[in-house]
């Protein structure tokens, strides 16, 4: 197989990684995905960070298995976490992308005056995305909020009604969030509820989307290495670490598309 052919492995705690993985579809289609989502130790948001690491390296070299070019981390809380350790254990083996770098720079880029973060307990308390703007850009101002029930409410189904928006209301409620100008989405759960984010702001505050800005950093990595694909996609394979016909329903909800989730005991 050419370099360019082989897939691109993309990881996530659960099934959030594939609104990232469809925004990679959506950019790239004649890229072919391996996804693994590690639907039995989810969340990551309330994990150690060794925890974290120990997952990521495993997921990473199972990645590794199906010859994947680049391994993208597609979770905040191991992208906080993991990403350091991953590049120096299995960077000589395949590109190693996260989804936190790629919204520094995003951000970076445009003069925000105060923004928010918003993303599990393990991601806000790493302080990653602060210190990364920060030492960017001294001039902004950077609030965090840990939302940890967003996760478990998506994952549940719990969008687009009472319930949801009376919890997302309670957490963007919260002070710290006043007079923002841009709000960053730090879980790849979230983009799913953007909507209802930026209907509570009165579509007043920017909602920035990881995805979208992850996929297209991913295509200049890839051109930068000469390892877009020129052939036709290969086929895209989706693995969960804990199968359930619910996980299923929600997957296909995630990836807005009809997707054969298959079950991958790694762990044992």
């Amino acid at each position: 197989m050419k370099a360019g052919e082989r897939p691109i492995g993309v990881f996530d705690s659960g099934v959030g990684g594939l609104t990232v993985a469809h925004a990679i579809r959506q950019a790239l289609p004649g890229e072919s995905l391996i996804y693994f989502g590690d639907t039995a130790h989810l969340p990551y948001g309330d994990k150690s960070e060794e925890a974290i690491r120990n997952y990521s390296r495993r997921i990473t070299d199972f990645l590794i298995g199906y010859d994947s070019k680049m391994v993208l981390i597609a979770c905040n809380s191991a992208s906080a976490s993991a990403y350091e350790t991953l590049l120096g254990e299995f960077g000589s083996k395949t590109l190693i992308m996260d989804v936190i770098n790629p919204v520094v720079e995003y951000v970076t880029s445009h003069n925000y005056r105060k923004l928010g973060v918003i993303g599990t307990k393990r991601t806000i308390s790493s302080g990653t995305y602060e210190k990364k703007i920060h030492d960017a850009s001294a001039s902004a101002s950077v609030y965090s909020l840990a939302t940890p029930l967003l996760v478990p409410m998506i994952e549940e189904g719990f969008i687009f009604d009472d319930i949801s928006n009376a919890i997302i209301r309670t957490y963007l409620s919260d002070s710290s969030l006043n007079d923002i100008d841009a709000l960053i989405l730090g879980c790849t759960h979230y983009p799913i509820i953007r909507n209802q984010i930026s209907k509570f702001f009165n579509f007043n505050v920017e909602v920035i989307d990881s995805a979208r800005i992850v996929a297209q950093r991913l295509r200049v990595m890839l051109e930068q290495n000469d390892l877009l694909n020129k052939g036709r996609a290969g086929e895209d394979l989706f693995f969960v670490s804990d199968y359930t016909e619910y996980f299923g329903k929600i997957a296909r909800m995630f990836f807005e598309g009809n997707i054969n989730l298959q079950k991958a005991d790694i762990w044992r």
